[in-house]
């Protein structure tokens, strides 16, 4: 179950949308992205059950379009909605305040990394050529040529990497799914990647 949705409430959601107008599943997913300005995007497996239990109870109707399926909201899908209104109008809200939220954690996120990036350049700044700290205020010996242009490269790809592998720890996380098992592995994995330079 998705954390941005109450039990039951991405079902109502998913006749929200297609209220506006009949959509493939690609469609649903990404109008539900763009209701949530980036900030939640939900996985195929997350919304095609969905849409077929709501064709399976008559609230919406499949049709093919060539090599899609495109969904579109029923008489009773409607009803629904209509018996539904003022829990339709809280979930509007619940979206809404679900938006900020997810924000404000991506916002927390970047600033975070952006820490953690300036610190490793501060330490960068303050360490010898081998990554062993030097005299105060020494610099580091340049690389020149092509192998400094490498050691950037390699070094803005470890930044990047360690930005997103953050934000995947933190999902995770926030999921429930993160557990000593799967630090292990990943302790395992980097260092076997050190080992392998």
């Amino acid at each position: 179950m998705s954390p941005v949705f109450a039990h039951g409430h991405l079902r109502l959601y998913l006749l929200v949308l297609l209220a506006d107008h009949p959509m493939h599943g690609y469609e649903v997913i990404t109008a539900l992205g763009d209701r949530f300005g980036g900030t939640y995007v939900p996985s195929a497996g997350t919304v095609y059950p969905r849409l077929a239990k709501l064709e399976e109870d008559g609230l919406v109707t499949k049709t093919s379009d060539g090599r899609k399926t495109v969904y579109a909201i029923t008489e009773a899908g409607r009803a629904e909605l209509d018996a539904r209104a003022d829990e339709v109008a809280q979930l509007e809200n619940g979206v809404a305040d679900s938006v900020k939220s997810l924000a404000d954690g991506v916002r927390a996120s970047v600033g975070a990394a952006m820490e953690s990036l300036r610190a490793d350049l501060a330490a960068a700044q303050h360490s010898g050529p081998t990554g062993a700290p030097g005299a105060a205020g020494a610099e580091p010996a340049p690389v020149a040529g092509s192998g400094g242009r490498t050691l950037r490269d390699a070094e803005m790809a470890v930044a990047v990497f360690r930005q997103q592998l953050r934000a995947d720890l933190r999902r995770r996380a926030a999921r429930g799914t993160l557990d000593d098992a799967a630090v292990q592995r990943l302790r395992d994995g980097l260092e076997a990647l050190r080992g392998s330079f």
